[in-house]
């Protein structure tokens, strides 16, 4: 494959993995309206068993939430391995440790909040034979307050843009993607932005502000090329008209993705403590600790195997 190819193939990828998963597709990608995941029932009953895994370990948690992402595309020649990300709630209506967020609804043409068990969350990889989630665990005050901002509709939906771009960019109120909706949501709930006189008006605004003085640092892309930012432009829910000049000029975006939101958390709240899973056809691995589990999921000296045949 030529190098130019190569680096389309790569552009392609990197708008790909900003997309969220839809409650109609459960899937991502340039078609992701049209396109479902091929699946066996083999893999299914494997992906079921991985999820009880992961919500065995969250029924031991002490507190009402935790952050959870999961793998999509596989974008590890880009150094990607989180794609999506929402919030896990013990005490969800949709039932125990559901996960609340963000996802684009094909039919509407509207972005809405969505609540869906971690199985049906799952569901929504690219590579049902190996995948990876990370779940970050909060202290209990920090977990409450999430919880209550989460669960409440009214703050939920305030942080919500009526306008999707799959590479929105982080400090920009013009659009917003799945991940940057979970980031504006800790805003609301951390900063008690719902509390503060005069401030519901402009939720994202506030929100947005809130973590540009916490020093949220969001994941910065390079694109590399010219004629791919141009490209990009003719490709649905991608935008260009929220970058700031000199990012365009230098070919990168600044969006929001698991990484960057784990990394604010672990930065600001020292308490949190994270746990990775990944499987494959034959094994679960559970990882403690904020490093990654090795490519492959091959377990480490630690890590907690569980045979799946």
């Amino acid at each position: 494959m030529t190098r130019r190819a190569w680096r389309v193939r790569w552009h392609t990828a990197l708008l790909a993995v900003a997309w969220c998963a839809t409650a109609s597709a459960q899937a991502e990608g340039f078609n992701f309206c049209d396109r479902q995941a091929q699946i066996t029932a083999a893999q299914q009953d494997k992906l079921f068993r991985f999820a009880g895994i992961i919500k065995a370990e969250l029924m031991r948690v002490d507190s009402a939430a935790a952050l959870i992402a999961r793998s999509g595309l596989n974008l590890q020649r880009f150094g990607i391995r989180y794609s999506h990300a929402g919030v896990a709630l013990r005490d969800s209506d949709n039932g125990p440790w559901s996960v609340r967020q963000l996802y684009y609804a094909c039919d509407e043409r509207k972005p809405r909040i969505y609540d869906q068990g971690i199985s049906g969350f799952l569901l929504g990889t690219d590579n049902p034979s190996l995948g990876y989630v990370s779940v970050v665990l909060l202290p209990r005050e920090q977990a409450d307050v999430l919880a209550r901002a989460a669960l409440d509709k009214r703050q939920a939906l305030q942080v919500l843009s009526a306008r999707y771009s799959a590479n929105a960019y982080a400090f920009s109120e013009r659009y917003q993607n799945c991940n940057q909706w979970l980031a504006e949501l800790l805003a609301q709930a951390w900063g008690r932005l719902d509390l503060q006189d005069g401030l519901a008006h402009d939720a994202r605004g506030n929100a947005l502000s809130w973590l540009s003085e916490q020093g949220y640092e969001p994941s910065v892309i390079d694109v590399g090329s010219r004629w791919l930012m141009w490209a990009g432009l003719f490709i649905p829910f991608v935008h260009n008209d929220d970058h700031p000049p000199s990012d365009l000029a230098q070919r990168r975006y600044r969006i929001s993705m698991p990484a960057s939101i784990e990394a604010f958390v672990h930065r600001t709240v020292p308490q949190a403590a994270r746990l990775a899973f990944c499987h494959t056809e034959d094994q679960v691995v559970v990882h403690h600790g904020w490093d990654e589990p090795a490519d492959g999921c091959v377990p480490q000296l630690g890590d907690t195997v569980i045979r799946l045949d």
